[in-house]
């Protein structure tokens, strides 16, 4: 098995946005040695003057001499473009490894690494779950999709963002298993929002109401992390957008079609998110689905179906 990217390895991370900015600077702070790419160089120079790393303008300036490379960008289409299209996995030394930490599609995913092992380069999924908080103080979950000589290799590097990191099977594994835990975590957050409407409507103080479920059997991540924080507060700064659940929760829809599992549950939550998303408008953060919820959910719904 190749060497374990050990900290002093050379990677480049490329996509410093709300969750690879401090995902990065974990990096930095265990001791990898890094060239940082953003779709905004200014954001790359920030973060370079920040850990010490190294800003390039552009991620054709990434390549010979890395021993991984980091993404955290926001689809897959991005993925394979930077990686296939704009020719970057043909300028990675053979042995080195990609670590795609974003949110995509299994198929595609698998798809993209099967060319990268043509060119003996190794690629692990690792998509991450626990928010910018978590992301913060390095104690991400990390569901690790690859070869287990891969996933193996790769776990230095891992648990310098992580302090849960789970093999989950073969390439595109961890993809799905991200998909799978938002779609859990979108159902968890809905029904949230729709008690604590129903509470303030008989009454009760949403207050209480978070302080109950949290000490009862209802407690979930919405009540414990993002209830009293971001919707009670009014200040919907999750760091993780609207936008972003809904293609998640399109990435389970279509994890269970290719399993052929017929599902209910899942499609009803995909088309609430996806009507929110329609009311409110692209770029909200996702804890703004207390808003929707409380303007009318069912209404909603029916009148996007009439559409």
């Amino acid at each position: 098995m190749a060497s374990q990217l050990l900290p002093g390895a050379n990677i480049g991370f490329i996509g410093l946005g709300n969750m690879g900015r401090p995902m990065a600077l974990r990096l930095a702070t265990a001791g990898y040695a890094l060239r940082l790419v953003d779709a905004r160089p200014a954001v790359a120079r920030e973060v370079a003057a920040e850990c010490g790393g190294i800003a390039l303008e552009t991620a054709a300036e990434l390549g010979p001499g890395l021993d991984s490379v980091v993404l955290m960008l926001p689809d897959g289409k991005t993925v394979r473009r930077v990686l296939i299209d704009d020719g970057l996995a043909q300028r990675l030394p053979r042995g080195s490894v990609v670590l795609d930490m974003g949110s995509c599609e299994p198929g595609g995913t698998a798809r993209v690494g099967k060319q990268l092992a043509a060119a003996g380069i190794a690629m692990v999924d690792a998509p991450v779950s626990g928010g910018v908080p978590r992301a913060r103080t390095g104690e991400l979950t990390i569901m690790a999709g690859g070869s287990p000589e891969a996933v193996e290799r790769c776990r230095p590097l891992l648990s310098a963002m992580g302090n849960r990191i789970y093999a989950a099977g073969p390439l595109g594994s961890g993809q799905a298993m991200k998909s799978l835990n938002n779609f859990v975590s979108a159902v968890g957050l809905v029904a949230t929002c729709e008690a604590v409407v129903i509470g303030r409507k008989f009454g009760l103080d949403p207050q209480v109401i978070a302080e109950v479920l949290n000490g009862s059997t209802g407690k979930n991540n919405t009540t414990e992390h993002k209830l009293r924080q971001f919707i009670l507060s009014g200040s919907f700064a999750s760091g993780f957008s609207l936008d972003l659940m809904v293609k998640d929760l399109g990435i389970a829809a279509g994890v269970a079609h290719e399993a052929g599992v017929q599902t209910l549950f899942a499609d009803r939550c995909l088309e609430m998110w996806q009507a929110a998303q329609r009311e409110l408008g692209q770029g909200r953060d996702h804890t703004e689905m207390a808003r929707w919820v409380e303007s009318g959910m069912e209404s909603r719904i029916n009148q996007g179906d009439k559409q």
